[in-house]
């Protein structure tokens, strides 16, 4: 068990160390916030940004973070894991960032999207799902599909997994999409649609669920195209460029407003002023989009 009472920084070496990973802290004599250098037996790597709340806010940690922001392409190039981990979102959602980072470090439970099946599901269950599931929540969206591991396959899972109901049938991984948005192209209505939301089970991966879960909105919706946004502090995007995702643009930083008591993060529009109330900002998204071939009558 882990103590509140220790620094965040301790908390995550402590953490890494139970689970059999070392790491070297990295902090320059300049630097603000420290960042950790995580490997095991030479194969998984990982650089970890470490945001701590109490040193944000002066103009210098700003800078730092943008600083490490444009760094993490050159790491990503390297083939190397770069993530930029907030303190709130450590101590706010722990087991999600866990999650998180240990399939980065290829710890997690695999499971085969051929062995699952795609429904369409409701918004409350989508909600509860990615609730506990996804770092952001969940937010309005038009579509929701799952993926369900059957009854029958639950020997795949190791022992001591722990499954709510063994009698019914597991959701493993959700997708969430917008309305349509309409545009006219080649003066014909293309229709285009925005993946809002995508996760995996906690301490699972199905492998091959996102391209699943594609195809079956695909199937059932047919959009032209969809576009997402990629969250710059986790991901370069290379997951999705390897299902046919283009990257098309980039959007610069949001800023946030943080409860440092509740760890709740809230948009300005939201903003109420208290004495546990900071500014913060990420380092902006990517837009990928995927365009949808449209195969020929008759096929």
């Amino acid at each position: 068990m882990l103590s509140n009472k220790t620094s965040f920084e301790e908390q995550i070496s402590d953490w890494l160390k139970l689970i059999g990973f070392t790491c070297k802290i990295c902090k320059k004599e300049e630097e603000i916030f420290t960042t950790l250098e995580i490997q095991k037996t030479g194969n998984a790597y990982l650089h970890l940004k470490l945001i701590e709340l109490q040193l944000w806010g002066s103009e210098k940690s700003i800078e730092e973070l943008k600083l490490f922001a444009a760094a993490q392409d050159k790491l990503r190039l390297c083939g190397i894991n770069s993530i930029i981990l907030w303190e709130d979102q450590w101590k706010g959602k722990s087991d999600i960032v866990k999650s998180r980072l240990m399939a980065l470090l290829g710890i997690s439970i695999r499971i085969p999207a051929r062995l699952t099946y795609s429904v369409r599901i409701n918004k409350e269950i989508a909600g509860q799902f990615l609730g506990k599931n996804h770092l952001q929540g969940t937010v309005q969206s038009k579509y929701q599909f799952g993926l369900y591991l059957p009854v029958k396959y639950f020997r795949i899972l190791p022992t001591g997994f722990q499954v709510t109901n063994v009698n019914e049938d597991l959701l493993v991984a959700v997708a969430t999409f917008s309305h349509v948005r309409i545009f006219i192209k080649q003066e014909k209505p293309f229709r285009s649609f925005e993946l809002i939301r995508f996760s995996n089970l906690i301490n699972t991966t199905v492998v091959g669920g996102m391209d699943k879960l594609l195809s079956a909105f695909t199937k059932e919706i047919h959009p032209d195209d969809i576009m997402t946004y990629i969250d710059k502090e986790w991901s370069d995007g290379i997951s999705y460029a390897k299902l046919g995702f283009e990257r098309i643009s980039e959007k610069p930083p949001i800023t946030f407003w943080l409860d440092t008591e509740k760890y709740v993060r809230f948009s300005d529009r939201k903003h109420t002023t208290g004495k546990n109330t900071i500014q913060i900002c990420n380092v902006g998204s990517l837009k990928f989009v995927k365009t949808i071939i449209k195969k020929p009558s008759g096929f």
